[in-house]
């Protein structure tokens, strides 16, 4: 069998029997992902809509909602069913790497700080200073070619989303006291 016969195959192998590691780590994933739509829809609820509203902004979580929901009902039976996901090759992957607990905190480190600046800093440098922390945390060459495209893609969501859309994407107490806190549009 040639490499191209397998490119046209399915990740998935024939079914297999016993209730081995790999069959509980799969339902358990499946779970996961039923459960996450399953909270992704009932948190949909709590989304306000207003007066008048062809499309609220409840069709979006609701679409991703059902997505997940099927999926995770599709995986779950094909996991009860035996049919098991191929297992790694691991060509690229070393299993004698230990884990690098530096970059973990650091990404880590990123996120909480993230969460705790959202409101003092908005959203656009909030997503520069992630994105481009996260970048250099990986090893990106040209640490501050990575925290430029992380303030264009922020401010890119944030015109976007924020203020053209008309979502909450908070602007930052900085940004409003430069500004004001109207629209930038309009």
């Amino acid at each position: 069998m040639t490499d191209s016969d397998t490119l046209g195959r399915s990740a998935v192998v024939a079914p297999r029997s016993g209730w081995s590691g790999d069959r509980i780590g799969e339902l358990v994933f499946a779970g996961l992902v039923l459960a996450l739509g399953i909270y992704t829809f009932v948190g949909s609820f709590a989304i306000r809509t207003p007066a008048g509203a062809q499309v609220g902004p409840r069709v979006f979580p609701y679409l991703v909602a059902a997505i997940l929901v099927v999926s995770g009902v599709a995986l779950v039976i094909g996991v009860l069913r035996g049919r098991l996901g191929a297992r790694e090759e691991g060509e690229d992957i070393d299993p004698d790497a230990k884990t690098d607990w530096w970059t973990i905190a650091k990404i880590v480190s990123l996120i909480i700080a993230s969460i705790l600046l959202l409101e003092i800093l908005g959203w656009w440098m909030v997503g520069a200073i992630l994105f481009g922390g996260t970048a250099w945390s990986l090893g990106a060459k040209r640490w501050w070619m990575a925290y430029l495209v992380g303030l264009v893609l922020g401010i890119g969501t944030q015109i976007l989303f924020g203020e053209g859309l008309g979502l909450f994407l908070p602007r930052g107490m900085l940004f409003d006291a430069w500004y004001g806190p109207g629209p930038l549009f309009g």
